[in-house]
Order: C-alpha cells, then structure tokens, then sequence
C-alpha cells in the first residue's frame, strides 16, 4: 500500500526519449529501512515540475503522488518533496587537499621519466581531476571522487607494499594507482550544480573505456609494465579488464592492482552523504 511516510533516498537517475519523442525520466530509489529498490518512471509534464536538483545521488526523498505496481517495486511518479538534499562531494577545499595528499606520492616516483609525466599530467588536467566522480553509480560517485578512490588506492599499495617479502617495482605500482582510472575524467560528466552523473558522448565515440585510455597512455610514452596493470585492473574480460586475470603466468603485480582498487570500490565512500560522517 502507497504511504507518505516512506523516505526514500535517490540511487541513480537518468533521462531519455520515447518512441513518441518526449522525454521520460527513470528513478531508482531505496529503502533504507530495508534496502529494497523502487523504480520509478516520471513522464515530461512531472519532469517539467520538478528541479533537476532533487534528483542527485544520495537525496531523501517522499513519494507524494503515483501510481504503483502490484507488487509495490514501480511507481510512476507525479509528484515528489525533498526531505533532506544530499551532500554533492568535496568542496573546494577538501579537492585542494586531497589533490594536494594524492601529488606528495608522486615525489616517491624515482624514475625521473615516469615522475615528470605524471606530474606534466596532473597539472595539464587539474581543473578535471578536482571535480571528476569515480563511477557514475557503483562508488565514490561525487564530486571529487575520483581523487578520494584515487588517494585511497596509493596508500592500500604502500601498505602493502611495506608488508610483503615479495619487492615490487614500487614506481610502477604508484603509477598504475595513480593514472589507472585517469580516462574517467573525460569518461564521465557531473553537473556541478546539481551533483548529477552521466557518460560523455563524445569520449565514447572515441576510447572504449577509461581502460583503454589509461592503457594507451601510458603505452604510447613507453611504460609498457604500467600499462599493463591498468589493462587488468578490471579483473576480468565481462567487467571491463583489457587482460583478462584467469590468464596463465601474468605478473603478481597485475593481480596486487586489481585487488586494490576492488578493495576502494566495495569498502570505500561509496556515496557523498558518507563524507558527512568522516
């Protein structure tokens, strides 16, 4: 049964076109008392109502008028109320710092060819880097993302780095943490005023993934072992990974990459209104 007292709190949001060539919006929300997924459809007159503000990630809202299914798991939607706005991401200060934490480790990069681009990079590219999500939904999906997962995958890789008695190239290893979601600042779009993600057109016609972009990078200027560990950094074939880890006699290093970042994606900040209890 429909009741108002539900809170709800926004996972994603998109906007598309129907067949008849008008706009229809879908919305998926979750319960937080009990983590089951409501999707929701709002046709262009509601869209046309409604701020495109109310619908950013991690907003709670209530279902003020709609019309469910029978089993309660869609709702077309007519009308919705905002209770509380979710926090968008870092704000300017916080990016500074973390932008600033996440270049103290590029100093720990010795090989002076390897140093000198990232740095040329991150600087050419810093406007981008401050404010690029991570994902557009799985994790750290805010403004600044891209910087916390980034920052997080550097330190899971020196402590364990410090903790095996197997010695990894160390330089290789910072820069595949470092440069291994880099293309996500052209693959993704966020609107700084409303915190809404979405996929760039214009980098799809060209790469077909972050990967393939980090990996030809880093090819093309002659780090042949960083790029490597950014093309397995998905794991496997079906998520996304150049090379594919159920391949035989790969190097540990490729393995160590891969179970970095999956450890930042599960375990990390996953939404911005996480930030709010740090």
């Amino acid at each position: 049964m429909f009741s108002r007292d539900v809170i709800y709190e926004v996972v994603i949001f998109s906007v598309g076109d129907t067949k008849a060539g008008t706009k229809m919006g879908k919305l998926q929300l979750k319960n937080p008392e009990d983590g089951s997924l409501l999707n929701c459809i709002l046709w262009e007159e509601a869209l046309n109502r409604m701020d495109s503000k109310l619908f950013r990630c991690g907003n709670q809202l209530r279902i003020v008028s709609g019309s469910f299914n029978e089993k309660f798991n869609n709702c077309l939607v007519t009308s919705l109320e905002l209770v509380k706005e979710a926090k968008m991401g870092l704000d300017e200060t916080e990016r500074e710092n973390y932008y600033k934490e996440l270049a103290s480790y590029f100093d720990k990069i010795k090989n002076p060819e390897l140093h000198k681009f990232i740095c040329d990079y991150f600087e050419e590219h810093k406007e981008q880097i401050l404010v690029a999500p991570a994902a557009k939904l799985m994790h750290h999906n805010y403004v600044g993302g891209l910087l916390v997962h980034t920052l997080e995958c550097v330190k899971f890789a020196e402590l364990n780095m410090d903790a095996m008695d197997y010695k990894p190239n160390r330089d290789n290893i910072y820069a595949a943490c470092i440069l291994h979601d880099i293309g996500k600042i052209f693959e993704y779009t966020i609107d700084l005023e409303t915190g809404l993600i979405d996929y760039d057109e214009h980098f799809r016609q060209e790469w077909l993934t972050h990967s393939q972009y980090g990996f030809s990078i880093c090819m093309t200027r002659g780090f042949k072992e960083v790029a490597k560990m950014i093309a397995a950094h998905h794991g496997r074939a079906e998520w996304g990974a150049i090379i594919d880890l159920d391949e035989r006699d790969l190097e540990p290093e490729l393995y160590l990459i891969h179970l970095i970042d999956n450890m930042s994606a599960k375990f990390g900040k996953i939404t911005a209104s996480m930030l709010e209890a740090k």
